[in-house]
């Protein structure tokens, strides 16, 4: 059976059918998953039957795509409605999200929930608990007595997946992880309720031997969950609404705006949906994006480029409004830039700009360093979702010429300050244009071009290569959609500029990974792992050498906390402090991810003589501080 073929389910499903079962069923649910998975599917409509044996039938209902109740799932097993297989078909289909959002489909203006029930199907059993209050929970000054109880139990529940790590967090912990997740989401944490929703997600990814999960992003969801938890209880006024988060990305009236095309991409993504985003900046230089995403795949993506923007009276196709202009009127914008298309929103076509004209031109202007301290803003791994901002970067290059590394091929570049800059493909798939562009231009050392790349944080500056000016200076080039030639690139024997063998900037050789190491296995292995290390005394040497103490020192307290178990009068092992550990581990987890940060931006600064910045600057600045706020 086919994951992919199961109808998603509502947390709260998964959840009440966990819980319902008997001990005895609870430690049999996991092998019922994988027994389950075997078994063939078929699907009549609405309805998905799972054959689980010759005699027997196990039916998800789902109106509307989705299974919103525990009645929709039905077996006609002997021991049905308390049997196993209900709960294991739950734990094996994907989990439903909120109601949509799709984070590049225009909409009009969306509101924020007035009730609790405007934020989905949720059990009578759930409404009691609801604080009374009519009010909007972001005008509370601190979290109400019910939010800080919701944010308790979802640092429990991700307490228990670090404690057991991925091969032991099977749907038991999962389900708690998904009740978790709904209590938040009916008490007003939508935030907190999402990354939760993450971690369940990559857990089953992980387990499943999905080639598309990365540890690094389960760190980060998992982080992401118990540093939220942890703020809800502690934070108040601004600090706690951005705690809270937003179940919708509200729409801002914007008045008049004069928009100017810069370039449309494809957009896919693992969830299956495919579209375009196109870029347009205004008059003054603010970036905002039209899209169209929906279920499709990439062949949705190339597809869209070519149908009309669904915005005002305009004709304009997505591929054409890349390179032309807009007149607005009654624009809606989110907080991250999409421009809204609701019924009061009027848009003309109009004179575009090319990139060396103002205003367009004036995004080249900014500093390199500068934009790269602004992307990092926005690509940070526990930004605020609701801070805005761009990833993008301008930037005027000479190609230099194809490098290998140990993920692929990359084109390296110089920047007109000295940077070598390595710029790599947006999306492998071949169906869209991006390797072959690459290529294509990795073969053109010399070639003078204007790029527009999006920011990968990492120690040596990097982009993802997504538009560049056209090699004869005539127009621009979307390079997921539009495919150069090689008549199209000047002449290839030109001078080529040897290339670094190694990526520079002052985190290159930092031994920060010693750290992020440790971090990633406790999450892979579980806590157990981490204890059984021994002494890191060489470690932690050669990381306090590196100018990085205070490293050193969260790197000595995670593993000692991993291995620390008290024991009562008889010598009997008590209960592992599991709040302790986790407390240690999101301090390591955040303290590396800000080291991380500060060595993207000092790679982005002009190349200059002389030796580089220690690597203990990082250290005694935003690092540190994000250190010594967790452990507090």
């Amino acid at each position: 059976m086919n994951d992919d073929r199961l109808p998603p389910v509502a947390p709260e499903v998964t959840a009440t059918l966990v819980e319902n079962l008997s001990p005895r069923l609870r430690k049999r649910l996991d092998a019922a998953v994988t027994k389950l998975g075997a078994r063939p599917t078929h699907r009549d409509g609405d309805t998905v039957t799972i054959q689980v044996d010759d005699e027997t039938e196990l039916r998800l209902h789902a109106p509307g795509g989705v299974v919103a109740t525990a009645d929709a799932i039905t077996c006609g097993c002997l021991l049905a409605p308390a049997c196993v297989h209900r709960a294991a078909a739950a734990c094996a289909a994907p989990t439903a999200d909120p109601p949509p959002d799709l984070a590049d489909r225009p909409t009009g203006a969306a509101p924020e929930p007035a009730s609790v029930t405007d934020l989905g199907p949720t059990p009578a059993t759930d409404l009691a608990s609801v604080p009374d209050s009519a009010s909007s929970p972001s005008s509370q000054e601190v979290a109400s007595p019910a939010q800080r109880a919701a944010a308790d139990a979802l640092w429990s529940a991700g307490a228990a997946v670090l404690e057991a790590g991925i091969d032991g967090a099977g749907a038991v912990t999962q389900s708690a992880l998904l009740r978790a997740a709904h209590t938040a989401r009916i008490r007003h944490l939508p935030r907190a309720a999402g990354a939760a929703l993450s971690v369940v997600t990559l857990l089953r990814a992980a387990r499943a031997g999905d080639p598309s999960y990365r540890t690094a992003d389960f760190v980060t969801a998992l982080a992401e969950l118990l540093g939220t938890a942890h703020r809800v209880g502690t934070a108040s006024g601004a600090e706690l609404d951005a705690a809270r988060g937003r179940a919708r990305r509200p729409y801002s009236p914007d008045g008049s705006l004069r928009l100017y095309g810069l370039f449309t991409e494809p957009v896919v993504t693992d969830s299956g949906h495919g579209g375009v985003r196109t870029w347009v900046a205004g008059t003054d230089g603010r970036l905002f994006t039209v899209g169209d995403v929906a279920p499709g795949g990439v062949g949705r993506a190339v597809g869209v480029a070519d149908r009309a923007v669904r915005l005002g009276d305009t004709a304009l196709t997505h591929r054409e409004l890349g390179r032309a202009g807009l007149a607005v009127s009654g624009a809606t914008v989110s907080p991250d830039g999409r421009l809204g298309a609701g019924k009061g929103v009027k848009a003309v076509t109009a004179r575009g700009a090319a990139w060396t004209e103002l205003p367009l031109a004036a995004l080249w202007e900014t500093p390199p360093s500068e934009q790269a301290a602004r992307a990092l803003r926005s690509t940070s791994r526990y930004a605020d979702p609701d801070g805005g901002g761009s990833d993008l970067l301008f930037l005027d290059v000479e190609l230099i010429g194809a490098v290998r590394e140990s993920a692929g091929t990359c084109l390296l570049a110089l920047s007109g300050t000295g940077i070598a800059v390595r710029l790599t493909v947006a999306d492998d798939d071949p169906a869209l244009a991006h390797r072959d562009n690459l290529m294509l231009l990795a073969a053109a050392p010399g070639t003078r071009l204007r790029i527009i790349g999006r920011l990968v944080p990492a120690p040596h500056p990097r982009l993802t290569l997504l538009a560049c000016a056209h090699p004869t200076g005539q127009g621009t080039i979307d390079l997921g959609l539009d495919r150069l030639r090689r008549a199209d690139l000047p002449d290839p024997a030109a001078p080529v500029h040897p290339a670094p063998p190694q990526p520079g900037g002052p985190g290159a050789h930092s031994p920060l990974y010693l750290l992020e190491r440790r971090v990633e296995q406790t999450v892979s292995a579980g806590r157990a792992a981490l204890g059984m290390l021994g002494d890191v005394t060489a470690e932690t040497r050669r990381i306090r050498r590196a100018g990085l103490p205070t490293a050193a020192g969260l790197l000595t307290a995670l593993c000692t906390s991993a291995s620390q178990r008290e024991r009562d009068l008889f010598g009997r092992l008590l209960p592992a402090d599991t709040d302790s550990f986790a407390t240690h581990w999101l301090t390591a987890a955040l303290y590396t991810a800000a080291v991380a940060d500060s060595l993207c931006a000092a790679a982005w600064e002009p190349v200059q003589e002389g030796p580089a910045a220690a690597l203990s600057v990082p250290d005694q600045g935003p690092g540190r501080a994000v250190a010594q706020t967790a452990q507090h």
